[in-house]
């Protein structure tokens, strides 16, 4: 071959990032299919780069007989000396085959298989490359939508965005930039397919390790994840250092390393609770900011029963039941949430209807007593009549520590007459003076 193929190696290699090993099997296989061709599928031929000439040889082997019969395999005792003086009957000797018999179609032939080759070498990089990222996030561009997938431009790669793997509330356009996580590679005919994901806990979790220098010194560990992409994430940490708090470390100054994270995921609320491996003390910190009044575990039924207190029961359950299903997913536990009214009523036998219609009852009768016993101490404290003390008791002055706070701007604010005012405002006036 008259063209040297080293510095043609050396230079396809450096720019697609092949070895050149590979790039040398690629031109002998080329060769070789190149020759089969050109003189018959029978013959035994090889292919071999020889880098100090920087060239392809290509050598036909022939069996060494007395006389050939068969010019294609075989070659005569005679003509084989001259080619190889120490040659001997039955050896296999290698003719060289003279490049220059090649033509046109020959050329395309091993241009073709050249150009498969190196696709193939450079699918099989590219597979290698992402697979080995599995878990880690990568940035692209917006390259085109197909059938509600986005597709991304890597550079030496393509990925796609499935629909699935969407937040549904995030739109994006053509060219802009998109962070995913990998979450697999799939090798196929047209190369390999590289699957991103911005819904998986996942995403969030190596979001925070990037924001949060203390998870990736391994400070602060990240136990789990858990979210409703787009509205609302829970993460449970723990921090390895006595010293370091891991909720505090995540949030950062004023709240910037967790808004973020919030930021990237276009807004999705996260809540950062602590870890425990006391699952009752784990499942009350995810429920967080709701007060929590006991849990009862079934370990056989792998379950918690949570009672709250009867005004913290939608804020444990949380929008449309958010908080609770996110609490349930962090920390692997069936939960059902339960008031006090009802796990009293529960206990006493009566049924969830029933239970409650006695809590209310039983709350209309504290109301009434705390209400008589504030009438008493304003009636007694100012020596008006029930009536006005009513009133009183109305506005929010229910204790002698409000009642001094009377002035005759407030009272008049109040429908009580000029007369029951001035009395009022006497016995304040003796009141505060005897204090």
């Amino acid at each position: 071959m008259s063209v040297n193929l080293t510095n043609i190696i050396d230079q396809v290699g450096k720019d697609k990032g092949i070895d050149k090993n590979i790039l040398i099997e690629a031109l002998e296989s080329a060769m070789l299919k190149a020759a089969e061709k050109r003189f018959g599928p029978n013959k035994i031929i090889e292919a071999h780069y020889q880098e100090d000439a920087g060239e392809i040889e290509l050598f036909l082997f022939k069996t060494v007989v007395e006389e050939a019969e068969n010019p294609d395999l075989e070659i005569s005792f005679d003509q084989a000396r001259e080619l190889d003086p120490e040659v001997a009957l039955g050896d296999s000797l290698g003719v060289k085959l003279d490049a220059k018999e090649f033509g046109r179609i020959d050329a395309q032939t091993a241009k073709q298989i050249i150009i498969q080759k190196v696709r193939e070498a450079e699918r099989n990089i590219i597979f290698s490359e992402y697979s080995s990222k599995k878990g880690e996030i990568i940035t692209g561009i917006v390259q085109r939508f197909e059938k509600g997938d986005i597709i991304v431009d890597l550079g030496r790669a393509e990925a796609v965005v499935p629909k699935k793997e969407q937040v549904r509330r995030e739109g994006y356009r053509q060219g802009e930039r998109i962070r995913g996580i990998v979450l697999d590679v799939k090798s196929e005919a047209k190369g390999p397919q590289i699957i991103l994901s911005r819904t998986h806990p996942g995403f969030l979790m190596k979001l925070f390790q990037m924001e949060v220098p203390e998870i990736y010194e391994g400070i602060v560990e990240i136990k789990g994840a858990a979210r409703e992409p787009g509205d609302r994430a829970k993460i449970a940490v723990i921090s390895n250092n006595a010293d370091v708090d891991p909720v505090g470390a995540c949030v950062g100054v004023k709240g910037s390393r967790v808004q973020a994270v919030v930021q990237e995921l276009k807004g999705e609320k996260i809540d950062i609770v602590h870890w425990s491996d006391d699952h009752a003390i784990f499942v009350k910190n995810t429920l967080s900011p709701a007060q929590i009044s006991r849990v009862i575990t079934d370990d056989a039924e792998h379950a918690m029963e949570v009672i709250v207190p009867d005004d913290q029961l939608s804020l444990a359950i949380g929008k449309k039941g958010q908080n609770v299903r996110l609490a349930a997913k962090l920390t692997g536990w069936k939960i059902d949430i339960r008031t006090e009214s009802e796990s009293k009523g529960a206990r006493e036998g009566l049924t969830p209807d029933e239970a409650l219609r006695k809590e209310v009852l039983a709350a209309d009768a504290r109301e009434e007593k705390e209400r008589a016993a504030a009438l008493k101490v304003v009636e007694d404290f100012l020596h008006v009549t029930p009536e006005v003390a009513g009133r009183l008791i109305e506005a929010g002055y229910n204790n002698a520590e409000s009642l001094l706070r009377l002035t005759r701007e407030r009272l008049e604010k109040i429908e009580i007459g000029e007369e029951d005012m001035e009395r009022i405002l006497d016995a304040i006036q003796d009141k505060a003076g005897n204090r």
